[in-house]
């Protein structure tokens, strides 16, 4: 077998690989409708479409009869084609693995949104943080009652946000486990 027979197979399947992951990506942030506020999904939506046409492209040349085919295929060799084919395994493997982290890459969730993150951050801080500095505050200055209010609305609050952010992960086993949410190690 000459080495470019084995490039431009391995192409052939990067390209597909590929395309696929784009597709794949670039569908999820059109369902989600993330276009403007999920920009590293699209970007990477691109760079793996991008990739495909350019591996397409190094198929074609190397598939082609004659002229510009011929150079190709004369100027190719084995480490452009090992490299081919490293790249390829890794496409098929990169594809396959989408089957094994459902959670993960549902959609565009494999690309975590910032304002999610941002926004459960303001509503830690809005209902549980401040309702401790409250508590905190009314202890020092000998108000019992208050303190123990604060708290007490602290922890329903803190509750109430754990709930929310683990009953909205469908996927989730965690909420259906007793003390799942327990830490492993605690860090002194």
């Amino acid at each position: 077998m000459q080495s470019w027979t084995l490039g431009a197979a391995a192409n052939v399947v990067i390209a597909v690989a590929y395309f696929a992951v784009a597709v794949w990506i670039l569908r999820g942030v059109r369902k989600s409708g993330h276009w403007t506020r999920n920009p590293l999904a699209v970007a990477t939506g691109l760079i793996f479409f991008t990739c495909a046409a350019g591996h397409g492209a190094h198929a074609e040349h190397l598939l082609i009869p004659g002229g510009t085919g011929d150079v190709a295929r004369q100027s190719w060799d084995w480490h452009l084609s090992i490299l081919d084919a490293v790249t390829a395994l890794v496409g098929v493997y990169y594809w396959t693995l989408r089957g094994r982290f459902p959670v993960l890459v549902r959609g565009t969730a494999i690309f975590e949104d910032f304002a999610v993150r941002q926004q459960q951050a303001l509503e830690i801080n809005d209902h549980v943080v401040q309702q401790l500095v409250t508590a905190k505050l009314a202890f020092e200055v000998g108000d019992e009652p208050a303190g123990m209010e604060a708290l007490e609305h602290g922890l329903r609050s803190s509750r109430a946000i754990m709930g929310d952010l683990v009953a909205n992960d469908p996927a989730s086993v965690v909420a259906s486990r007793p003390g799942a949410l327990r830490r492993q190690e605690v860090d002194a």
